[in-house]
Parts: structure tokens; sequence; C-alpha cells
């Protein structure tokens, strides 16, 4: 016991074993309320008409007054309503593709086309088909 630490817990007048154990607390969530949950709340809360009915709602479901107003604002701007997370998509950018890939399409159509003029002109010398008018004209 001659231990300087030994000592200084002894002093103490506390062992090792008797010291607290520290508890880590998890970090806390931040927590998500659907649409149709909000949508219900905000109800119920138009239908309190007593006193203090709207303090004993928020207590019962663990709210503050500042969600209600949140989501009475979102009520009236007709944005609580569920909606899906992440990006959004380009509406612009949608309409491009749209129009890209209708030119890709239009553009291989035309080439089929001037195949297909081609063919014709040839098998048009090869019968001699395009002579008898160069003639006739002439």
């Amino acid at each position: 016991m001659t231990d300087k630490t030994n000592k200084t817990i002894q002093a103490n007048g506390k062992t090792p074993g008797d010291l607290p154990k520290t508890e880590v607390v998890p970090r806390a969530r931040r927590r998500r309320f659907t649409a149709a949950y909000k949508q219900r709340i905000v109800a119920e809360a138009e239908a309190c008409t007593e006193r203090g009915e709207i303090g004993a709602l928020l207590r019962r479901e663990g709210l503050y007054s500042s969600h209600l107003s949140n989501w009475r604002k979102q009520r009236d701007r007709g944005e609580l309503t569920d909606r899906k997370r992440g990006r959004k998509g380009d509406p612009a950018g949608a309409e491009l593709k749209r129009l890209q890939c209708e030119n890709e399409r239009l553009r291989q159509e035309l080439e089929k086309a001037q195949l297909v003029i081609d063919v014709q002109k040839k098998l048009s010398q090869v019968l001699g088909l395009g002579q008898t008018e160069q003639d006739e004209d002439a």
C-alpha cells in the first residue's frame, strides 16, 4: 500500500471498484413525421375547443408548439403531402433528353430515305429509265 496511486485512492476513501462507470449516451436522432401523421395532429388540434386541450395533445404526442405551427403553415401552402426524398428531376433536362432522342430517330430515318433514293437512282440508270426521260426533255 505504499503505491502513490493507491494512497490517493485510499485518501479519497474510494477503491477502483467504487468509482462510477462512465456511460456513453447515444447521439440523438432527428425525428421524422409522415405527412399523414402531421395531418392527423393538425386535424386533432383544430378540433380542440376547450382551454388546455392543445397543450395536452402536444404533451401526449411529445411535440412542441412550433411543430404544430409549422405544420399548419405547410397545410395552408399545400405542402403537407408525402414527398420523395433525394434529387429532384430537372424538367428542362428531361425535355432536352426527349428532344435529343427524337432528333436521333429522325436522323436515322433520313439516312434510310437517302439510301432508298440512291438505290432508286442507280436502278433507273441500270435500266436506262433516266436516259429516256432526259432524251424526251431535249
